[in-house]
């Protein structure tokens, strides 16, 4: 499978985005694009043999992705992420973790589902001049036996949602 190409995102050597700026960038539109129930636009964030792991413990890697997540986008109607970016840190020269808390807003709804919430983990990995996404894994964060737990995620979360973005 040959690499995907993003219109305007790549990263130029020697000129940025800076590690850190470009996993935050990924994890954005990989956040955009699930809202917007778009697989390829999902998908196309992904190195040659990315893996995507999703909330129910589905793996996918390369076009099994986008067919994935077509699947899931055509059966269900899906809830929108909110997510509050925790920690991004260099793991290697070309490769930075990002972390997030993230709570989903059911369609119609207003507020976030407590019951939904998770944990995002993003590996980006720099290839030339291009970041993609090596690793997405998103997990449940269901604190059994820890109501405040639950109830500070989802007020972290919430504050995002009230400032009217996707991303904080």
């Amino acid at each position: 499978m040959g690499r995907r190409s993003l219109p305007g995102r790549a990263c130029i050597p020697g000129i940025g985005p800076d590690p850190q700026a470009a996993a935050r960038d990924l994890y954005a539109r990989l956040l955009d694009a699930w809202n917007a129930h778009d697989a390829d636009a999902f998908a196309a964030l992904f190195a040659a043999g990315g893996v995507s792991i999703g909330f129910d413990g589905s793996e996918a890697t390369d076009d099994e992705i986008r067919e994935h997540l077509a699947a899931v986008f055509t059966d269900h109607e899906t809830a929108a992420y909110i997510a509050k970016v925790r920690e991004v840190r260099a793991v290697a020269a070309d490769a930075v973790l990002l972390r997030a808390i993230v709570g989903m807003v059911p369609p119609g709804g207003d507020e976030v589902n407590s019951n939904a919430n998770a944990l995002h983990s993003l590996v980006a990995a720099r290839s030339g001049d291009e970041w993609r996404i090596a690793l997405f894994q998103n997990t449940p964060a269901q604190y059994h036996g820890r109501p405040e737990a639950v109830e500070e995620h989802t007020a972290e979360v919430e504050l995002v949602h009230a400032a009217g973005a996707t991303l904080g």
